[in-house]
């Protein structure tokens, strides 16, 4: 197929470009900004897709037979001083728009890489305003797909894991924590705990929607459940070191307000294996993906 990603440039999206073309499809990677040169993304083509404002070249998007959409809003890209808002605009109307605008342009197959949050802990939704903009966002992709156009959401929780060639400042930060690099910084785990998937086990399970997905399927998916102090942890044991003790107080690398279900508290789940069969990911994959990171930033 011929696939391009938006937000190829990022950590999921790059992943997930990079194993799509490890399988044999012709990739071209969309953003805003393209990656470095001379990396294994900067090496893909690349076309520049502002979709929130809806700049792109439409008869350009027509050359493609898939889309894999990577590029929703979380709290990573708030502008400053932008409220609620921002969710609406980028998630709620944004992301249906340009699954619009993919279909006229005549694509077959999209996957929107969603949050787990609407299906694993759906009371938030009517709280919180990103996560309400991320259930509308996918029910807005599934209303526009029928069987010219199987348009899906694969909805992600945590992810962890490394892209070849892209730094990613946030698991670099966290190995260097793991390394005492941030001393006097206190080493602790904040109490509860989530599910995680990798960024390899989430590139296949994109493969396997664009091969096997249902037109308007919104399939929740995910690897292991674990504490904080097991995936804080796994940082620390990769470069040598015990796990940190636990402490019930603001962490200073994953603030509460990244913990949308309460510090504390746990949003644990379990995959449907139909779920998990259909689109055919790779499971138990956290410590190797933490591994993977810890052997890319290590000083």
């Amino acid at each position: 197929m011929k696939i391009i990603v938006v937000g190829g440039a990022g950590m999921i999206g790059g992943r997930a470009a990079l194993h799509l073309k490890a399988k044999g499809h012709d990739v071209t990677i969309a953003g805003r900004n393209p990656p470095a040169a001379g990396t294994p993304l900067g090496d893909l083509p690349f076309l520049r897709v502002d979709y929130v404002n809806m700049d792109f070249d439409r008869d350009a998007l027509g050359q493609f037979d898939a889309l894999v959409f990577a590029a929703g809003n979380d709290v990573r890209h708030q502008p400053e001083g932008v409220g609620d808002q921002h969710w609406h605009d980028a998630n709620s109307v944004g992301v249906p728009r340009f699954f619009e605008a993919a279909k006229k342009a005549g694509i077959k197959r999209a996957v929107n890489v969603g949050s787990f949050y609407p299906q694993a802990a759906p009371h938030l939704v009517e709280t919180n305003a990103y996560v309400k903009s991320r259930k509308v966002s996918d029910e807005g992709v599934a209303a526009l797909a029928d069987d010219g156009f199987v348009a899906m959401s694969i909805n992600a929780p945590f992810v962890v894991g490394a892209v070849p060639g892209l730094v990613i400042p946030m698991f670099a930060a966290y190995t260097q924590y793991a390394e005492g690099k941030f001393a006097p910084m206190p080493e602790f785990a904040p109490p509860g705990g989530t599910n995680f998937i990798s960024t390899q086990s989430l590139s296949e399970a994109i493969e396997g929607g664009l091969e096997r997905g249902e037109p308007g399927g919104s399939y929740l998916v995910g690897d292991e459940n674990l504490s904080f102090q097991d995936y804080f942890g796994a940082f620390f044991e990769g470069v040598g070191r015990e796990k940190p003790p636990v402490r019930d107080e603001e962490h200073p690398m994953l603030p509460d307000g990244a913990i949308f279900f309460g510090r504390g508290n746990s949003l644990f789940y379990d995959t449907d294996p139909k779920v998990a069969e259909l689109l055919g990911y790779r499971r138990n994959d956290i410590v190797p993906a933490i591994q993977e990171i810890v052997a890319q930033y290590r000083s």
